[in-house]
């Protein structure tokens, strides 16, 4: 039997022949196969803009991990301020610190909408001292930064101990996290952490990112020097829940009822 026209004969393997369809040029089935590819990939990008398809975007970070008060007193050491029985979220200021290899890591959190600081003096004094702030900025970012207490006066120092820095701004508390190494080069603005020191807790508000006065007249204090090596959790009770608890208060107290008794007659 003939072949059309146009047609080509093929050798199988066994010798017999195999009737073929039309020839196709190898060039024209590349150039098709390209058009082809190319409205693909036109259609594929009209199709994902209109229907809003995302586009690949940056991995999202990693949310604030909650500070863990249950480790006080025995993976790290806390201070408190404030209620009774008050945490991390609900202190009016909270601090922690833990040894991690040649690091120690602290944790603040206080009731502001502006600014968290913990600084390390020779006394109980403001002035001469290291501080390490974590400021909340107009853009809503958390960022750590170091000052050095000038007086009365918080100067911004660029050489910046802390690292592994994350902080956030959640129901109008400024919280952070951060490390810095415990030896450090001899510097007159930054302390050695394996030496004890008093630790100053101080909050308060910011002016575009700018700290201000802190919120309170006189803030807390540790009342003895602290060594990053002993965890202890100490409560420190606010202005409003020391009333009756102060020394002071509970010895006018009696005095006030001897006073009475001796005066009835």
């Amino acid at each position: 039997m003939g072949l059309a026209a146009g047609e080509k004969t093929l050798l199988s393997q066994t010798g017999s022949i195999v009737q073929a369809g039309p020839a196709v040029s190898q060039h024209s089935t590349k150039k098709n196969f390209s058009l082809e590819k190319l409205s693909l990939d036109f259609l594929t990008i009209v199709y994902s803009r209109c229907l809003g398809y995302p586009f690949p975007t940056a991995p999202p970070v990693d949310p604030f991990a909650k500070i863990k008060v249950d480790d006080c007193g025995k993976t790290k050491g806390c201070f408190r301020y404030g209620k009774p029985g008050c945490n991390a979220e609900t202190c009016d200021y909270f601090l922690s610190y833990r040894m991690i290899g040649a690091d120690v890591e602290f944790e603040l959190s206080a009731d502001t909408d502006g600014w968290v600081a913990v600084g390390f003096s020779s006394d109980k004094k403001m002035g001469g001292d290291d501080v390490m702030a974590c400021v909340h900025d107009d853009n809503g970012r958390v960022r750590i930064q170091h000052f050095y207490n000038v007086g009365q006066w918080a100067k911004e120092i660029q050489r910046n101990p802390a690292r592994d820095e994350e902080g956030v701004f959640e129901n109008n508390r400024v919280t952070c996290r951060f490390k810095r190494p415990v030896n450090v080069p001899r510097d007159e603005t930054i302390v050695d952490l394996h030496l004890s020191w008093y630790y100053l807790f101080a909050w308060g508000p910011a002016i575009q990112g700018s700290i201000t006065r802190h919120d309170i007249d006189s803030p807390p204090t540790s009342e003895r020097v602290v060594s990053i090596y002993k965890y202890e959790d100490i409560f420190m009770p606010s202005a409003a829940y020391q009333t009756f608890s102060s020394p002071f208060c509970l010895l006018l107290i009696v005095a006030l009822t001897f006073y009475l008794l001796m005066g009835t007659p």
